[in-house]
């Protein structure tokens, strides 16, 4: 029988470890890939297509809800996990519209991580016993509404990036100089995020941001 392969992103090095461990430990389980940020997850995913991913929600770079939407844009087959330490209906709701079918919050029983990765594997909806079943409820009385895209998914891939950095708080010249590319062309990309998005402000792309899972919630009170 062909091991499911996961590929586990965490910024605590202690986390990841341990994870990889538990996972490796099992006779159906194979870790094929490791991450300490959200950018590294989702080029490592798009490389090596793993059946599981398993993401935490907050993470440098890239916050666990976008890894989850730019990688089952790009690798839909990929089952995904969350892991979290928030139990709020909102975080999970997040997760769920993003593409993951698991929520598990950190400090949860290894078998229910293990079951997270399961059904994740079967393309089932799995959420820990400490956050209300009601959640998958609603997300699914939702998605059987009107068809809806986020102005988000229209932004280029460029356009995304120049965003997480605009509101990371670096300026266009900086940013200019992490994507090699000139300050004017930072601008334009800026102009067209601003448009896309109805955000005629810094304060509102933050915002939006914190809408799509850019910005963590509990760090930015706006």
């Amino acid at each position: 029988m062909a091991k499911i392969g996961i590929l586990v992103a965490d910024d605590h090095p202690i986390v990841l470890t341990g994870l990889c461990e538990l996972l490796n430990a099992q006779a159906d389980m194979l870790v094929v890939g490791r991450a300490e940020d959200g950018l590294a997850a989702v080029e490592i995913a798009r490389r090596i297509h793993p059946d599981v991913v398993i993401v935490d929600l907050t993470m440098p770079g890239l916050g666990g809800v976008e890894v989850a939407r730019l990688i089952k844009r790009e690798t839909p087959q990929a089952g995904i996990v969350v892991l979290s330490m928030h139990d709020k209906d909102a975080y999970v709701l997040q997760a769920l519209e993003a593409g993951a079918t698991a929520y598990v919050l950190k400090g949860a029983e290894n078998a229910e991580i293990l079951g997270a990765i399961h059904a994740a594997r079967r393309g089932e909806y799995f959420l820990c016993s400490r956050i209300s079943k009601g959640v998958i409820d609603a997300f699914l009385k939702k998605r059987r509404g009107e068809p809806h895209v986020e102005p988000y998914e229209l932004l280029s891939e460029r356009e995304q990036q120049v965003f997480r950095l605009l509101v990371e708080g670096h300026s266009s010249n900086r940013i200019a100089e992490m994507l090699h590319v000139s300050p004017k062309t930072v601008e334009k990309h800026r102009a067209n995020t601003m448009k896309k998005l109805n955000c005629p402000d810094l304060l509102s792309l933050v915002k939006c941001a914190v809408k799509v899972g850019i910005l963590d919630p509990e760090t930015w009170k706006v």
